[in-house]
This record gives structure tokens, sequence and C-alpha cells, in this order.
């Protein structure tokens, strides 16, 4: 697999990355399943949050086994100092580590939650914090949502984040308001060498409201794409941008095959592109956001 230097902390990791969301609420068995698979297909990064269900703890099991081996990374969803530093705190235990490699603020998704995040007494105070007793590595920030880029680019304005999870896909790129909020934040990445790693790789569009079917079968919020022609084009296009550091792997540990089978055959942007402009029901999945 690919591995590509994670900014400025000069770490070289797969451009999969583990999301840990994935396993949320699935057996141990299912878990150690696809942990296993992941390993054994090169993934080096693995990305969970405190509020992934029981995805760090999922994790913790494997620890004693691979901690030394990976890049580690847990968010904060909690805004308030004294909130985060327990949460972080939990993440620790929960996950069986002294110190993770990345603490990220999650969910960061417009400029009044980036404002409680980032202000006196915030979130962003206690992940300092962490990071200067060793708990944490380093600290980046995250988010979901068409105002992303634009807020994670006024969120590196305010503190030098090392690394940067915001949205990008083909149906985003689309969006000429959207591309150039992407277009700006990367220009600001590159100029403080931050990671940028990225979402939303093989999201479809939102699950269609009054199903008569009720098919949603998948854990994921949005409903991704599942057949290999467009979820190879969908990783390829991703993929395609040498800013790009990483993509989180999508919710949902059925999917994951189809995206480490994608990643080994990609096919150039151009091509990419053309298949995904030929994908029937294809839209943002934030236009409606269910959190």
């Amino acid at each position: 697999m690919e591995h590509r230097r994670l900014g400025r902390l000069e770490r070289e990791n797969s451009v999969l990355i583990f999301g840990g969301a994935a396993l949320s609420e699935v057996s141990e068995n299912a878990a150690d399943s696809a942990i296993q698979v992941a390993l054994d297909a090169g993934v080096t990064h693995f990305d969970t949050a405190a509020d992934y269900g029981d995805s760090e703890l999922q994790y913790g099991r494997w620890m004693p086994e691979i901690r030394n081996d990976i890049f580690l990374s847990t968010k904060t969803g909690e805004r308030e100092k004294d909130a985060a530093k327990r949460q972080i705190e939990a993440s620790l235990e929960r996950l069986r580590v002294d110190s993770v490699d990345l603490l990220q603020l999650h969910a960061v998704c417009d400029l009044e939650d980036l404002d409680r995040a980032t202000g006196t007494g915030g979130s962003l105070e206690a992940a300092i914090e962490a990071k200067e007793e060793r708990l944490v590595g380093a600290i980046g920030i995250t988010g979901h949502g068409h105002e992303a880029p634009a807020v994670h680019l006024e969120a590196l304005r305010r503190y030098p984040f090392e690394t940067v999870l915001t949205p990008w896909n083909y149906i985003l790129s689309a969006d000429v308001d959207y591309r150039a909020d992407f277009e700006a934040l990367v220009a600001e990445v590159k100029r403080q060498d931050v990671g940028l790693m990225t979402i939303k790789t093989i999201s479809r569009r939102n699950w269609p409201e009054g199903d008569p079917t009720g098919d949603q079968r998948y854990a994921t919020w949005y409903e991704p794409f599942d057949e290999g022609r467009y979820v190879n084009a969908a990783v390829s296009f991703v993929l395609s941008f040498e800013e790009i550091t990483g993509l989180a792997m999508a919710g949902d540990v059925s999917l994951m095959p189809l995206m480490l089978g994608a990643e080994g055959g990609r096919m150039p942007r151009e091509e990419a592109a053309e298949v995904l402009a030929s994908a029937p029901n294809y839209s943002s999945p934030f236009i409606s956001v269910p959190f």
C-alpha cells in the first residue's frame, strides 16, 4: 500500500486509514477480523473517536500487540476544557495506551463551534495541555458539512494544527464554491505543512427518505457506493490529489475490502471523473446531516 508523509509530523502513513466508526456496534469477532484484514493489507493509520461506540474498546484489545507498529489517532467531541480533558483521559484508558499519536477536535463544522473549541476554556486548551504532558503527540481538527473547508482554514489561522480532516470527493469538487474553499484550505495546508486527510470518499448520497424497502443496508449514515467500478473511481479520484495524505475508509466493515482493492488498482483522475460523472443518484451527503 502507498504511504504518504503526514505533513510536518514526518510520519509516513498508509493512504487508507482505518475508520474506527466501523467498529461502533460490531461483535468482537467482526472487529478482530476487520482489523486483521487491514493490517494484512498494509494499513498503518488507525483512527477512532470517543463517541464511536465501542470502537476504542475494540482497538484496545489489539494495542499490546500492534501499538508500536501503527499510528493511532482519536478525537474529542467536547467543547469545554474540563470535559475534553476527562474524555481524553477516558480514551487513553479505553484504548489501553499511555498516549496517542494524534488527538483531534472532532466535528467542528461551523464558526460558532470553532469559537467554542478554540476560545478561552475551550477543548483546544485541554488538547494543548495533553500534548505538553505527552499524552498526545499532535493536535488536529475534523469536521463535516459544506462549510468544513472554510471553517478549517479559519482554524489554521487561529492555531497551528498539525492535521486537518475535511470532506472531499468528486461530487463536492463539482460544487464551485466548495472547490474554491477546499483549494484555499489546501494552499494554507501547504504553507504550514499540515497533514491533510479526507472523509466521505465513497459517499453516494443521503439515504432516500421514505424508501419503501427501508433498505439502509450499511452502518453509514449516508448511502455509500458499493459497486466496484464506482468505489475504484471514487478512491482513485481522491488519491490523485498529492496534497491528500490519506482517506478514512467508510464506517462499515463490509465496505473495507472494496476500498482496499480500489487502492491497489487505481485509475487516472480523468478516467475516475468520467466514471463518477455518469453515476446515477450521486449528490452531496451533506444535504441532510442526521446529527
